[in-house]
């Protein structure tokens, strides 16, 4: 009995000594990875913060490079987020301390084009019937001179009352007033006195009648080509006088009431860097395009010269806006976001802490390289002036208002380079036979338009690209863009394809708005695509033809923007 006695002692004590040598140990090995747990970094995506995975990569939705997901921030109002002082230097985050400014000292600057002075325009028309036996002006922008001939013309009618004109001749002494009406007939047809004496003195009737310049100018159009039948009043050519153009502005809603008629404005344009040319504003246009939010201003200047052509881009100025002791709030245009009809910045809310929050302004004139702010911010606050995109979205990654969260398109306007445009252009004519294969359900054809659409986007060059605020956006649209259209290129049917097209148009629309094409595009949106969740997309055309159904639901949606 004590020898059993001795077993459970000895067991016991070994059990005690079990749990001390490796209970402590586990429950210190389960605290060590709970606190791993708690520290392991997980990696999101700017634009879509619902993704959260445990190492870096891609976005499994739009491509782009996952960055760290915060923690969180202690000691912040609601309204506001903290940056840690790695990602404030990694993103370059820059801020500015706002200060005022005199509102004349830069002046208004607006950007335009050249058009033909609709005042100077002629039109050219015949004034009888007849064929076009020969034209003598060779194409299109040739300067003419009046007086100068342009065609000769068989007319049945115009060879009529020249015979009727030899008879009358012979009766113009017993019936003088009969002779004078054959004679202003021939008046009425444009034949001079000299022609018509001509036609009389020699008892020839002409069977080819010249057509001579009324006015001096530019051919602007041919109407008509050699061997054509015209009818009496028709339009042979359009005529332009150049010596004087239009440059038309587009002034914005806010900016109408510092201009009228009468002001001085200086003009320039990139055919000429060096030279600043002067002229009045001549005409305000009366009504609002309520699409833009703009109206036109007219600025006459004199092309004696010829150094202005019709299409060419121009910029302006609008110097002493008003009283130079006057002072305003003014920011860079680098720290404004705009959607839809709101203007908002970031303003860094600790001197010593990364700490921010989004404010919506209200801007009033664009001064220089800044806006005037009329609401929204006090002198003295820290506006971040470079790398708002970045702020923005890390504003959304930790569920703080902020522009994302209000909607996907994120348009700001920059100014780059032409050339820029012109590329980007290009890009959207492929996105456009993209769209229109997706219309028409052709899934080959939508394949070869995006290898189109790709190369097309290797050949943007980012180097134009010198605004760094200009350079950041397209950097975070350009990688979603490609990796979508490389997405339709692969993809199995045509479902998968027009499922990344929707994604692919909300970034190309930022794109268009943000940087522009030259021409016109419509925004267009369908309520039931992408599974009743709406989706948008570009056309060229007013007319609906949804990419998304195709004949199923050819006409589904509607124009929500015009995209100038």
């Amino acid at each position: 009995m004590k020898k059993y006695i001795v077993y459970i002692a000895i067991l016991i004590v070994g059990l005690f000594l079990g749990w001390l040598l490796f209970g402590g140990a586990s429950n210190n090995t389960k605290t060590h990875d709970h606190e791993a747990s708690a520290t392991k970094q997980m990696w999101t995506c700017s634009m879509h913060p619902q993704i959260m995975q445990p190492e870096p990569g891609d976005c499994p939705i739009c491509g782009m490079d996952l960055i760290p997901a915060e923690a969180g921030a202690e000691g912040v109002s609601a309204e506001q987020f903290k940056l840690t002082k790695n990602a404030m230097a990694l993103a370059n985050i820059q801020t500015t301390e706002v200060g005022a400014g005199h509102v004349g000292q830069n002046g208004i600057k607006l950007s335009g084009k050249i058009v033909a002075n609709e005042q100077a325009n002629t039109v050219q028309a015949s004034y009888f019937s007849g064929r076009i036996e020969r034209l003598h002006v060779n194409f299109t922008g040739e300067d003419i001179r009046k007086g100068q001939l342009l065609a000769t013309i068989y007319s049945p009618e115009l060879y009529a009352a020249q015979q009727e004109l030899l008879t009358a001749a012979g009766l113009k002494e017993s019936q003088p007033a009969l002779y004078q009406a054959v004679r202003n007939k021939l008046k009425l047809w444009k034949l001079s006195e000299n022609q018509i004496n001509q036609i009389e003195e020699t008892g020839n009737v002409k069977e080819h009648v010249p057509v001579y310049a009324t006015v001096s100018g530019t051919v602007t159009e041919k109407l008509v080509a050699q061997g054509d039948y015209i009818k009496q009043g028709q339009p042979l050519l359009k005529i332009a006088n150049l010596n004087t153009v239009w440059a038309n502005f587009d002034v914005y809603e806010n900016q109408i009431n510092a201009f009228k008629t009468g002001q001085n404005i200086s003009v320039s344009t990139a055919a000429y860097p060096n030279k600043v040319f002067k002229g009045k504003v001549d005409f305000i246009d009366p009504i609002l395009n309520t699409q833009t939010r703009t109206v036109v201003l007219r600025v006459v200047l004199n092309n004696q010269d010829q150094i202005f052509k019709p299409g060419m881009f121009v910029s302006a100025r609008l110097e002493g806006v008003a009283n130079k002791d006057q002072e305003a709030i003014t920011v860079p245009t680098s720290a404004v976001l705009w959607t839809g009809e709101r203007s908002v910045v970031y303003v860094k809310s600790s001197l010593d802490q990364p700490v921010f929050e989004m404010r919506e302004v209200v801007l009033g004139h664009q001064i220089g390289d800044g806006y005037q702010v009329l609401k929204g911010l006090n002198v003295g606050d820290q506006v971040v002036t470079n790398g708002t995109f970045t702020v923005d979205a890390a504003a959304q990654l930790q569920g703080k208002k902020s522009m994302m969260n209000h909607t996907k398109q994120i348009a700001v306007n920059f100014e780059v380079p032409q050339e820029f445009k012109t590329q980007l252009q290009q890009v959207y004519n492929s996105y456009i036979s993209l769209k229109d294969a997706l219309v028409k359900t052709d899934m080959a054809l939508a394949t070869t338009s995006a290898k189109s659409l790709k190369k097309d986007l290797g050949r943007m060059d980012m180097k134009l690209l010198t605004n760094e605020a200009a350079h950041e956006q397209w950097m975070a649209l350009y990688k979603p863009i490609n990796t979508n259209n490389n997405a339709i290129a692969q993809a199995a049917n045509i479902e998968a394809q027009r499922k990344h097209f929707k994604t692919l148009s909300d970034y190309f629309i930022t794109a268009v708005q943000s940087f522009g094409i030259n021409e016109t595009a419509y925004k267009q949106y369908c309520p039931m695509a992408n599974s009743d969740k709406g989706a948008y997309w570009l056309s060229k055309e007013k007319e609906v033809l949804n990419p998304y159904f195709g004949d199923q639901m050819l006409k589904c949606g509607e124009v929500k923007q015009v995209i100038e």
